[in-house]
């Protein structure tokens, strides 16, 4: 029987709602050689190519796979997806008549891809060479005056997305465990998020698994492909989930933090995942179970000694980030809270902070 409201109406405010974008997935070793056809099925004619310096020889197959159809290349997406960036591209499509973008590489090069099909609506053909989960989200995240701000909208999200468990083999370690890392913290907000769903839930725990178990199998041996794509899978579950979800105080602190300071994503990312979660999880005791299942242990000290394994950065200061700014950043965070399970203080985020 469906719960009422006073006058006996059905409460709608209890009906649950999946909204899934329209993408076209395609995985497996040797799927990167399928890129421009995937690009024709969008009937694209010109072919705007996006790709990171670290992408440059997958980039070069596939500009020759295009062939006339490639209109032009643009190899300087930034990280946190700045507007001038996205200026300087969009001059490019306006002189060279692109009406699709291929984006190939890691966070940057898609969130450029996003940017651009958000002010031209062309078709988006992203190839992800690390595991940020950009590709499977409609969320952008675009930076102006060291301010970083982000919107949702199923239009932004990618059209088809390419995973070639190949074109990470030569990720170097560090890249490999912090961009997973990435990925880990958005399964984990997925499970304390306010509209979590049985789907979310399920999504976001296999992810957490999938990743806790395959990322030490590739830090042991990176160039074995049947590992990486364990992880690039794991992965794409937990984009999927950000995806599906609101997102928290993890990704507010890497957003406020990323756009004040312009911090590499993924190493900030690695560097809060702990301290938030042991900050929220007495607040989310349903998430802290299915973390503790997943994790086989403690979960908060099993991510943690990941983090602490990162042979880079592992502290704000090791990034170059002036303490005394913290406790600004703490009072904008808590002046316009993300949904969160723990309510925040400017103060609770301040010494949060000073422990990172």
């Amino acid at each position: 029987m469906s719960s009422t409201t006073d006058d006996g109406r059905p409460d709608h405010t209890r009906v649950t709602v999946h909204q899934f974008p329209a993408t076209r997935v395609l995985s497996g070793r040797g799927a990167c050689d399928l890129v421009a056809d995937e690009a024709a099925r969008t009937g694209a004619r010109r072919v705007l190519l996006v790709a990171t310096l670290s992408a440059s020889v997958a980039a070069e197959a596939v500009a020759e796979a295009l062939g006339p159809h490639l209109a032009a290349r643009f190899d300087r997406p930034a990280p946190h997806t700045p507007v001038s960036v996205t200026t300087k591209a969009m001059e490019l499509v306006h002189r060279t008549g692109a009406d699709c973008v291929v984006a190939i590489g890691g966070g940057s090069a898609i969130g450029l891809s996003k940017a651009l099909a958000a002010r031209t609506g062309m078709p988006q053909v992203v190839v992800p060479t690390t595991y940020a989960g950009s590709e499977a989200t409609p969320v952008l995240g675009e930076t102006e005056n060291g301010v970083k701000s982000t919107r949702r909208d199923l239009a932004l999200t990618p059209g088809t997305v390419v995973y070639d468990p190949d074109l990470t083999l030569s990720m170097p370690s560090g890249l490999t465990r912090t961009s997973a890392m990435n990925a880990l913290a958005h399964a984990v907000e997925a499970l304390w998020a306010p509209d979590a769903t049985l789907f979310t839930d399920a999504l976001a725990t296999e992810a957490v698994g999938g990743i806790l178990s395959s990322l030490p199998e590739v830090l042991a041996s990176p160039t074995d492909p049947d590992a990486r794509a364990r992880l690039q899978s794991a992965a794409w579950l937990a984009g999927t989930c950000l995806a599906q979800t609101r997102m928290g105080l993890h990704h507010q602190l890497a957003h406020v933090l990323g756009g004040a300071f312009d911090l590499p994503h993924a190493e900030l990312h690695t560097m809060l995942l702990a301290p938030v979660m042991e900050f929220n999880l007495p607040a989310a005791p349903a998430a802290a179970a299915r973390l503790t299942r997943a994790a086989g242990a403690d979960p908060v000290a099993v991510v943690s000694a990941l983090a602490r394994a990162h042979e880079g950065p592992t502290t704000l200061r090791e990034l170059g980030v002036d303490r005394s700014r913290l406790r600004g950043i703490a009072e904008r965070v808590a002046d316009a809270p993300y949904p969160n399970p723990r309510p925040l203080t400017a103060d609770e985020v301040a010494r949060l902070l000073d422990r990172i």
